[in-house]
């Protein structure tokens, strides 16, 4: 994803692949990055500290293709939305890169209007790529797709599990959690931590985000705000590089606004219970920059993160015995939503080959290696995660990372549909008076966000 010293200071503001708060001048024709330059330009949400961190991969990938000289440009922005609006400016400025590291967030964006699908590069040198998804789990791959072509092959991914304090539940009393634990259990972990602990005790901290925020509770719950459903085709894909798999389709379609549905309701019902309670935070008090502090001291129980947070709490001198990592608890399933990220294709590029070069080196063992050193996000090959969390840095339950996506099949990315910005400010605007209002108050504030994404999701 990015540098190590700014990724764990993102981790450490609890902030995950959510972005930088560092703002960036409007990008016009004359202050475009690599403007005139013939390199293979690759864009990176970051900054110029992040892109010479790239410099050991560009050289890398220079050791086996000397013809290919490689630029990268590092753009900050707010968060993934201004990252993506600026790659639109410089489109319409005629500069636009060759590569883009694009997230989760903007996959559907750039399949539908930028990006190149890779199905040609991929069916081609399909027996180069089987070692590659062998070693891939196929939800990521499945996230990648968009009305059956693959855009992007996974880098990394962060799957929001529980980070508990061991020194919390400690104090009350408790050991582990089960793997299968239910809502009731949680819960009861959570009224006894707060009875073992003073007034100012937080049992659980989450923030109003899509990833990380309400989101896990309805997945858990087998729902969404969103309806799901999934495109035809992809069988090219599955049938060759997954064929003991059953055909997952040709990616996920979020078309419809789905927030009264009866379980969406039941889970924010839930979340009410536990703000009004006294057993979680109200994400509209305080941000992730308390959230360290809070809990390194012993000051909050549980809060959601991923992999990308061992590393910070590490520099942040958190031992790694003080805390560990479970999976959400069960409701209807124990489904758990992720984030991913990997390099796309411009369509625009007139160096698709010479990108397809980089994409297939930065996925490569030794190119995954170089690009992620230590434990700052959980790497899409399976087997790589075992170097970064099994060498004494991550916690005691480190697994726990690449087996949700092992142990619970259906987990799957975040919805984010071509108009993700809007909807998740649909979402957001909405998740805090909808569970603030008293149980009473629970389905008329869905009324309204079911309103609110019903005019975001128009703009297609």
């Amino acid at each position: 994803m990015v540098e190590l010293s700014r990724r764990a200071m993102i981790a450490l503001l609890g902030l995950g692949a959510i972005g930088t708060a560092v703002s960036w001048p409007r990008l016009t024709g004359g202050d475009i990055p690599g403007r005139g330059d013939d390199a293979l330009t690759v864009a990176l949400f970051g900054t110029a500290q992040d892109a010479v961190a790239r410099q050991g991969l560009v050289d890398g990938f220079q050791r086996q293709h000397p013809d290919i000289p490689v630029r990268i440009v590092a753009i900050q922005g707010q968060d993934w939305s201004n990252f993506f609006a600026k790659i639109l400016t410089m489109v319409a400025a005629g500069n636009p890169p060759d590569v883009v590291m694009v997230a989760t967030e903007g996959t559907q964006l750039f399949a539908s209007r930028m990006a190149h699908p890779l199905d040609e590069f991929v069916q081609r040198d399909a027996a180069e790529m089987k070692e590659y998804f062998e070693d891939v789990h196929p939800s990521l791959v499945e996230a990648f797709m968009y009305r059956g072509s693959l855009y992007q092959l996974p880098d990394n991914f962060n799957a929001p599990n529980v980070f508990y304090n061991t020194t919390a539940l400690e104090r009350a009393g408790l050991e582990r959690p089960s793997d299968n634990w239910t809502l009731d259990e949680f819960l009861n972990v959570a009224r006894t931590m707060k009875k073992s602990a003073d007034s100012s005790f937080l049992p659980y901290f989450w923030n109003n985000r899509l990833w990380g925020g309400v989101v896990p509770w309805l997945y858990v719950n087998e729902t969404s705000f969103l309806t799901e459903e999934k495109a035809k085709g992809g069988d090219w894909l599955w049938n060759t590089f997954y064929p003991n798999e059953r055909p997952r389709g040709g990616g996920f379609l979020w078309e419809n606004a789905d927030a009264l549905n009866e379980r969406t309701i039941e889970s924010f019902q839930v979340l009410e219970g536990m703000v009004s309670e006294g057993l979680a935070a109200n994400p509209a008090q305080g941000g992730g920059n308390e959230l360290v502090s809070l809990f390194s001291r012993g000051s909050v129980g549980m809060t959601p993160a991923g992999g990308y947070w061992v590393q910070g709490l590490n520099e942040a001198g958190f031992a790694n015995d003080d805390y560990d990592v479970t999976y959400f608890p069960k409701m209807r399933g124990q489904r758990h939503q992720f984030g991913t990220a990997g390099y796309a294709i411009m369509s625009t590029s007139q160096r698709k080959d010479e990108a397809w070069e980089w994409l297939k080196y930065t996925t490569s063992v030794e190119g995954m290696r170089i690009a992620h050193a230590k434990p700052d996000s959980s790497v899409a090959r399976r087997s790589l995660n075992d170097e970064l969390y099994g060498a004494g840095i991550g916690p005691a339950h480190w697994n726990v990372f690449y087996d949700t996506l092992e142990k619970f099949p259906t987990t799957a990315p975040m919805p984010a549909p071509p108009q993700q910005a809007a909807v998740e400010s649909a979402l957001i605007k909405n998740v805090v008076s909808t569970i603030t209002n008293g149980q009473g108050g629970v389905k008329r504030g869905l009324e309204t966000m079911q309103r609110d994404l019903e005019v975001a999701l128009r703009g297609r």
